[in-house]
């Protein structure tokens, strides 16, 4: 029995691994979004590129690990929330924050960032697919206020004016614009 067990864990690993590494290579116009991490250099070149101060408040959409909140928050003493509805990347990205000691600083949401309000964001971070840059059009041009910063890492933003740009790393950042859109118009 002991040995039927052990088998069934192993296995249960080795697919969960084969998951993980299958979520690296998830094409980027499916509707899920792969596990794909933002490592602390490029979150700290997307901090600079936007201009983030110690007032900034930073939503992060799909946090992931919180690799990008934690770095700003410890470089730039930021507050922030993460948003992600997978339960095990949740799970990691608040064990991360609590053992970077800034539970305080930090909040992390297992959440649809669809149903999730945020409005007092000044700074959002985007690391996601195509189909879920362009599903979010509507609350990103309802709800940011004009000035917000967005950087999307990887993907571009269709629908916003690029403001700042770094091909060689496929960082990208956006604004949104002090003479917004009429926003009752927005498709």
């Amino acid at each position: 029995m002991t040995a039927f067990l052990l088998t069934q864990g192993i296995l249960l690993i080795i697919i969960i691994f084969l998951l993980y590494l299958l979520s690296w290579f998830w094409p980027p116009d499916s509707p899920w979004a792969p596990w794909w991490s933002t490592d602390k250099k490029t979150a700290l070149i997307m901090c600079k590129m936007a201009k983030v101060k110690k007032s900034d408040m930073i939503y992060d959409l799909g946090c992931g690990e919180g690799t990008a909140l934690i770095s700003a928050a410890k470089e730039y003493g930021i507050k922030g929330v993460g948003v992600e509805i997978d339960p095990l990347r949740v799970w990691y990205a608040k064990t991360a924050v609590s053992f970077s000691g800034l539970k305080d600083r930090i909040t992390i949401l297992r959440k649809d960032m669809f149903k999730v309000k945020i409005e007092e964001a000044s700074v959002v971070f985007i690391y996601l697919v195509p189909k879920a840059i362009q599903k979010l059009k509507r609350k990103i041009l309802s709800e940011l206020k004009p000035g917000t910063r967005l950087i999307c890492y990887r993907y571009k933003i269709p629908y916003l004016n690029l403001i700042a740009e770094d091909k060689e790393r496929l960082i990208y950042v956006y604004e949104i614009p002090k003479k917004a859109k009429s926003r009752s118009r927005i498709k």
